[in-house]
């Protein structure tokens, strides 16, 4: 393999969905805070819809990932269950390991099942993937489902992921019922020209390159065009790219290695709708203004409501600000940590910024729910010196990854997993440039 020959630390562009690798260009990361507000309100179904390997599959799991921690999710990947499947699947992801026999029992175990969740706090929501392949009656039978509530709350939501044909299913007026259910429609577009060198940029920067740009201008407009803007055919093109330069014992990318990739995988441009940007739909709003409001709405919906305090009283007698952490301090200690701790502790990324100043800034921001310790690394982040915050210590990724689900979503940030081994080939000196 090319990973060591190009300082690697493992293959950036697996065609497997690996939230580390999410890339929030190309408006994927507008379409996750409007997605994580739209389950906040509990209201409706939701549609996700884009072509195969637009990346459904790896914003469904980024937003499992970011879900609060009230919120369970059910994952239905399976498109020819039945109905009767399809309850003994969400009662198995809920922890109901004797489904009852018959359909009608088995409502009525879910909705016992739900109603407990509902007086507990929680929420459910179901992921539905290749809902285009799911016949109409059992997306009728999905929208009945919504059907269960009390008198006040749904006690299931249902997010559909689709290729473009689940909108011609839609349209048929036999389910019209489920299409007018539906209250938020996102359409995941293709990349971008500049979309897909910054997602070059990005993932090969998590693999742990720390060189020039690979990938020349002249190589992404090619590439753009044989992909079409899809993350997977993006990835495949890539990967066979790197090995063809890599057999050439050469680090410069030609159009040559590009066009044996294209070759290899027998690639040619796409034609139609697949190869063209679609427009935005009508969610995405002028600017993009509201979407990263509603984000904003979305993480302010999922904090504790403060008390009431008078508005004199919090005026005359705040008291004084407490000292801007010492961000270098933190980072020096953070280093010292770093030399021993197991190579194979996860921490949770919460924030980084190009200055220390915004680095403390960030720190004072954090409130009660942030994983504790909270660190400092001081290192390269995506090619540049960053400072990166730190929050938590866990043996596991397991563990890791239960903490990033109880944290609030916020608009400027996009929290995600770290290790030891990987954070010591990032890491700088404190005070350098």
């Amino acid at each position: 393999m090319y990973l060591d020959y190009f300082g690697l630390k493992e293959a950036p562009f697996r065609i497997t969905p690996n939230t580390e690798y999410w890339y929030a260009g190309g408006q994927r990361g507008e379409m996750l805070a409007a997605l994580l507000y739209a389950i906040g309100q509990g209201e409706g179904i939701i549609k996700v819809v884009g072509e195969v390997g637009s990346g459904k599959t790896m914003l469904c799991r980024k937003l499992v990932a970011q879900l609060p921690g009230s919120v369970d999710s059910v994952y239905l990947g399976n498109p020819s269950l039945s109905p009767d499947d399809m309850l003994a699947a969400i009662l198995a992801d809920l922890g109901v390991e004797a489904p009852e026999s018959g359909r009608q029992a088995r409502l009525a175990q879910l909705n016992t099942t739900l109603l407990a969740r509902h007086q507990a706090g929680r929420r459910v929501v179901v992921f539905v993937e290749e809902a285009q392949g799911i016949a109409l009656d059992n997306l009728e039978f999905l929208r009945l489902l919504t059907n269960l509530e009390t008198a006040t709350d749904k006690l299931l939501q249902i997010v559909l992921f689709g290729q473009p044909e689940l909108d011609a299913q839609l349209a048929d007026p036999r389910i019209r019922q489920l299409k007018d259910r539906i209250t938020l429609s996102l359409n995941l577009s293709p990349l971008a020209e500049t979309e897909v060198a910054a997602y070059l940029r990005a993932r090969l920067a998590v693999a742990g390159y720390r060189g020039p740009d690979l990938f020349p201008p002249s190589l992404v407009a090619r590439m753009t065009r044989l992909s079409g803007g899809l993350s997977r055919r993006i990835n495949v093109l890539a990967d066979k790219t790197l090995l063809a330069a890599y057999a050439g014992q050469t680090h410069t990318l030609t159009a040559a290695h590009l066009e044996a990739a294209a070759n290899d995988a027998d690639m040619q441009p796409l034609s139609g709708q697949a190869a063209a940007r679609p427009a935005l739909r009508r969610w995405a709003w002028p600017g993009l203004g509201l979407t990263a409001a509603l984000g904003l709405l979305a993480f302010v919906a999922w904090q504790p409501l403060p008390s009431a305090t008078p508005v004199k009283a919090a005026v005359s007698h705040a008291p004084p600000a407490p000292p801007a952490p010492d961000v270098t301090d933190l980072a020096r200690q953070t280093q010292r940590w770093l030399a021993a701790a197991a190579p194979d502790t996860h921490v949770i990324q919460v924030a980084s910024a190009k200055e220390a100043d915004k680095a403390a800034v960030l720190l004072g921001s954090l409130n009660a729910a942030t994983p504790q310790p909270v660190r400092v690394l001081h290192g390269l982040s995506q090619g540049s010196p960053a400072w990166m915050i730190l929050a938590g210590e866990f043996p596991d990724r397991e563990a890791a990854m239960a903490a990033l689900r109880t944290l609030p979503t916020m608009p400027a940030s996009d929290p995600f997993l770290r290790t030891v081994g990987k954070m010591r080939t990032v890491v700088l000196p404190t005070g350098s440039p």
